[in-house]
């Protein structure tokens, strides 16, 4: 209960940590290469994460054009969805009219059920209304603000420090080898874990790149198919917002749907478009992904749920996205330490 109090309370600090030791454990192997070109390490680190860092730049730049052609096409849309309407209820056989009936008929049974007592209500105390106070702009953009400027510096915090966690190469496996004990032994099972460590995160991020290909392809497949413009653009947008947890799948899902009523102008449209997309999202979270990461990582599926749904309990979406690496290094941990191994044991396939 200690550790997991001290999880929740200090996530504000352990997050960017893990998080930068995943970045820095996943972009080593480039900065590596690079240093054995003669190129300085630290001049190399800065090259890597400028590259990354525009990549992720010139991803939001172009996702955020395409959501203002969105929302600029709303008006349009809420027109269309309003004219709709209007046309369901103009036909009797329409499905609204349907669901109008079947409500009016529930109600006319629930008060037939309930007798007299509901028709002659018996005199109580005046009613109190509460009014709502006016919706204040500036608060909300008072809090944006603050929200949006966190948020950068936190980013800045975990750019510099995954910068100088690469730069320092392999001085903290040195040093963690160092201190692990006199023995050989210890040393020996020292540097086993980091290699496990170090292996089991490169599964990880393969899972990652297999799965975000079979999420782009598949949605370009099926939008293709059915005849959704620009279905190319939609699918590396699933490939690339898919380790995003939820709202990667929201902003797909409710982006194509929105999309495909534009195009199609009809409801039907929109929901086979969103039904399609739920499902695909459904395929790759819910049995590739746990699928692919029990058998690389060598931990059982039940515990690749448990980890996501305590982990996102603990850090929320960060432990959503963290959880399964932390499981995948705990079990390396686990299988290398004497006192842990029945653990290990129990995470195992």
């Amino acid at each position: 209960m200690a550790i997991i109090l001290t999880l929740r309370w200090a996530r504000e600090v352990l997050i960017p940590l893990v998080l930068a030791l995943f970045i820095s454990y996943t972009l080593d192997p480039i900065v590596a290469w690079m240093e054995r070109k003669k190129i300085p390490r630290a001049i190399g680190t800065a090259v890597v994460l400028m590259i990354v860092t525009a990549g992720i730049g010139l991803m939001i730049y172009s996702l955020g054009r395409q959501g203002e052609a969105i929302l600029e096409q709303l008006p349009e849309a809420a027109q269309k969805f309003r004219q709709s309407l209007r046309d369901g209820r103009g036909d009797p056989d329409g499905t609204l009219n349907k669901v109008n009936k079947a409500a009016n008929e529930l109600e006319k049974a629930a008060n037939e059920a309930t007798g007299s007592a509901s028709a002659q209500p018996k005199q109580g105390p005046p009613k109190v209304q509460v009014t709502q106070p006016a919706l204040n702009l500036a608060d909300y953009l008072w809090v944006g603000t603050i929200g949006a400027f966190g948020l950068t510096m936190q980013s800045l915090l975990i750019f510099f420090l995954v910068y100088f966690l690469l730069v320092s190469g392999s001085t903290f496996r040195r040093k963690l080898v160092k201190i692990a004990g006199p023995s050989l032994e210890k040393k020996k099972v020292t540097v086993e874990i980091l290699d496990e460590i170090n292996l089991q995160i490169k599964r990880f991020l393969w899972v990652q790149l297999y799965t975000s290909l079979f999420m782009g392809f598949a949605i370009w497949l099926a939008f293709r198919w059915i005849g959704l413009e620009n279905a190319g653009m939609w699918g590396i947008a699933a490939g690339i917002l898919k380790s995003i947890p939820f709202m990667g799948g929201i902003v797909i899902i409710g982006g194509t749907a929105l999309v495909a009523y534009l195009q199609f102008g009809t409801i039907s449209m929109a929901l086979l478009i969103g039904g399609i997309a739920i499902a695909l999202k459904s395929i790759e979270g819910l049995l590739l992904s746990p699928l692919m990461t029990s058998k690389t990582g060598q931990i059982h599926t039940v515990w690749i749920f448990v980890g996501i749904l305590f982990w996102g309990w603990v850090w929320g979406v960060w432990g959503l996205l963290l959880g399964i690496p932390i499981i995948m290094v705990a079990k390396a941990v686990c299988d290398r330490v004497e006192g842990l191994k029945p653990i290990g044991e129990l995470l195992g396939n």
